[in-house]
């Protein structure tokens, strides 16, 4: 897909003129007219490039430059002004702004600095180029998302997936670590090498420790043959760790120094072996914690925490659930060879609104559950409640809303309605006239999420 840009500037004919040139050039553009504009549009739909007029009123490029980089780390901005200076731009590019062009600018200058920005933010500026299901996109397929929160992860793993890095994939239970893991290897320059994923906490450690490094014939009782280890077969391409909290602190060392000398011994082996193999490792436990305790060798995490990718919490990107069930759905439906099921209008509110404790993976057990029970093709509310662990828990009223989480609020309702302000009002339990009223203080229109489920 085409990269998104984003122009934000108080001037309506430059961001028509800017507008046309990158139109011209292959991109996808939207405007801002303002700072606070462009924040609100940033939280609906995330775009791959900003490019942003230094002096506003209100929030000015600088302002904005920080707001997005306190949330995107990885988007790209780029400052234009009138007024710029070269100490200007030095401060800017030591703060992090991918670049700084001054007023009147030359096209080729401005494209080609586009260009670059787009480059490192992964994306393309062919029109004719990928689209959701193309090529450029199928390491990440399997990921359903439309969450900001998401999407700016993937950008970090698409970033990282080439690089040699250790990458320690944190969060809770359920989150989706190994698919994840998945995707940066499949992202990678060693895609078309093995990928070996092992759960350090299913296994015992004396068996554990055999299934990492292998094992030469006789080195304990029943090894009638050598055996090569995860590591072995996984050679030139990438070791999934999942658990590693849970790796006993003996076979903590012995990991280390695999890792420090690049090469394996099998046990009841005097031979080492070189390996060349990435580690991808992932848990929901403290690791600072640990450290702290010491049951987690502080040497250990350091190699192992090169780049942290944190995983959203199902409850943190709610606006995903409506995707992931007509996605489990259709997976669970051909699997038990039964018609595609719909979840009633009732039982996705509940679904939606539900604490979710055990992330996506409970998601999907619920509703093939709920398949599985389902005498009919619509699954009512009552079958859903019974599956849940929970009573019915709604998204909390829009009066226990803090006040500083208000536009995030109203971002996900309307996310969830499609842009539907009326339902949006209803469900955040106030009347159309105050609702509108709190859209314009955060400079949100129910167009934008209409257009944002269109292009989903």
């Amino acid at each position: 897909m085409a990269a998104e840009i984003l122009l934000v500037d108080d001037d309506p004919d430059l961001l028509k003129l800017i507008g046309l040139r990158l139109t011209a050039a292959g991109y996808r553009v939207k405007s801002a007219e303002s700072g606070e504009v462009a924040l609100a549009q940033i939280a609906i739909s995330r775009p791959s490039v900003v490019i942003t007029d230094l002096r506003m009123p209100g929030i000015d490029g600088m302002q904005l430059f920080e707001q997005v980089n306190a949330q995107h780390p990885t988007l790209p901005v780029i400052i234009l002004t009138a007024h710029g200076t070269i100490p200007d731009a030095v401060a800017a590019t030591q703060r992090g702004v991918f670049g700084f062009l001054t007023k009147p600018f030359d096209p080729p200058d401005l494209l080609q600095k586009v260009a670059q920005a787009a480059a490192v933010a992964g994306e393309t500026a062919a029109s004719s180029a990928q689209t959701s299901e193309s090529p450029a996109d199928a390491w990440r397929s399997h990921i359903i998302t439309r969450s900001s929160k998401m999407e700016d992860l993937l950008r970090r793993a698409r970033l990282v997936a080439d690089s040699m890095a250790s990458v320690l994939i944190l969060g809770e239970s359920g989150t989706g670590k190994e698919l994840l893991a998945r995707a940066i290897h499949a992202a990678s320059s060693r895609a078309e090498k093995p990928f070996m994923a092992i759960n350090c906490a299913a296994i015992p450690e004396n068996l554990l420790e055999s299934e990492l490094f292998g094992y030469a014939k006789g080195a304990f009782t029943g090894a009638t043959a050598s055996s090569p280890g995860l590591f072995q077969s996984a050679n030139g391409g990438t070791l999934f760790l999942d658990e590693i909290g849970d790796m006993p602190l003996a076979l903590q060392a012995k990991l280390l120094r695999v890792l420090q000398e690049s090469a394996v011994r099998p046990v009841g082996s005097a031979q080492t072996m070189p390996i060349d193999v990435r580690i991808v490792s992932a848990t929901h436990r403290n690791l600072d914690a640990m450290r702290a305790d010491r049951s987690f060798r502080e040497d250990l995490f350091y190699r192992l925490n090169v780049v942290a990718l944190k995983l959203p919490s199902l409850s943190e990107r709610r606006e995903d659930i409506p995707a992931l069930v007509q996605h489990f759905l259709k997976k669970i439906s051909t699997r038990y060879r039964k018609p595609l099921p719909t979840l009633a209008p009732e039982a996705l509110a509940a679904v939606v609104g539900a604490p979710w404790p055990g992330n996506v993976r409970q998601l999907e057990n619920l509703l093939e559950q709920a398949v599985a029970l389902s005498t009919t093709n619509v699954i009512p509310l009552s079958l859903v409640r019974t599956s849940l662990d929970d009573a019915q828990s709604p998204l909390v009223s829009f009066e226990t809303a803090r006040k500083s989480f208000e536009r995030d609020y109203l971002v996900r309702i309307l996310k969830l309605t499609a842009g539907n302000a009326a339902q949006a009002a209803q469900m955040a339990g106030r009347n159309r006239t105050e609702f509108y009223k709190l859209l314009q203080r955060h400079n949100l229109e129910p167009g934008m999420f209409k257009e944002s489920v269109a292009k989903a």
